[in-house]
């Protein structure tokens, strides 16, 4: 599914379309995505402007003055700008039409995704309030991250996955940052000493920020607001590469499942 550089890809890539432009019309052909489609939503998009867009996690916060609309891709969504008389896909459930007759078009195949409304900034919706910090962000570093692994028996990668520990760390980059950083994703997270704490912290921020420079992770059917893909595959190190040799010591890449996700690591590298 689409991890944060994907969805931060796609803000940066709508962003300077919505932003200051006014939603003329909200068009639900298909209410019934992961939650149904509020008609709070509708109502609350429809004649406002839109003063920001931003992200949380993986759910990106279209601001207004009535409130905060709420998307999330799930599992194979996508935000496309195109002309707002575009004809609608099969799979193509909500317009946001714009005052520069352009619209915002949500496609979601398995209707994983979800669009919803929010009175006020959205960040105390019960989605998000109770979410860990943004990776990027100065608050998450190896002070907050040894004391969420303390006395531990989780499988590092499985809490550095957890949203209540910090947001945005899918499958794919859990596997790239443990490889930077030379932990073995199956050690527990409680005997994980401070300094090893602080090169996980920064190779989470280096894989995260390489992948959004890169635009994203493309793996299957994923597309940014520009509608071009993401090119961060070609720098994977570990994921992926079963069988192929470590690009740092030559030694073949291991396949295991950890919380019944598939991980990749390099057994030499990684202790």
């Amino acid at each position: 599914m689409p991890e944060l550089p994907e969805v931060e890809t796609t803000r940066r890539g709508i962003a300077p379309h919505l932003t200051g432009r006014r939603v003329r019309a909200v068009v639900v052909r298909e209410p019934r995505l992961r939650w149904p489609v509020p008609a709070a939503l509708v109502e609350g998009l429809t004649g406002t402007r839109i003063e920001a867009v931003e992200r949380r996690a993986k759910y990106l916060l279209l601001r207004t003055a009535r409130g905060t609309a709420l998307l999330h891709l799930g599992m194979s969504g996508s935000l496309r700008l195109l002309k707002a008389d575009t004809p609608a896909g099969k799979h193509d459930h909500l317009d946001l039409v714009l005052d520069t007759g352009h619209c915002l078009r949500l496609t979601d195949p398995r209707r994983f995704g979800a669009a919803l409304w929010c009175e006020g900034d959205g960040h105390d919706h019960a989605l998000l309030s109770g979410l860990g910090p943004e990776p990027l962000s100065d608050a998450f570093d190896a002070d907050h991250l040894h004391t969420a692994m303390h006395g531990r028996k989780l499988a590092v990668k499985a809490l550095i996955m957890d949203a209540h520990v910090v947001v945005g760390v899918g499958n794919i980059y859990a596997s790239e940052s443990l490889f930077l950083a030379g932990i073995h994703p199956q050690r527990a997270a409680g005997r994980i000493g401070r300094a090893r704490c602080e090169r996980l912290v920064q190779a989470i921020k280096q894989v995260l920020t390489e992948a959004i420079a890169a635009g994203g992770t493309t793996l299957r059917d994923f597309v940014g607001g520009d509608g071009k893909p993401g090119y961060f595959a070609q720098e994977l190190r570990v994921y992926g590469r079963t069988g192929e040799p470590c690009r740092a010591c030559g030694t073949p890449i291991r396949q295991i499942t950890t919380g019944q996700r598939s991980t990749y690591y390099c057994p030499r590298c990684q202790r």
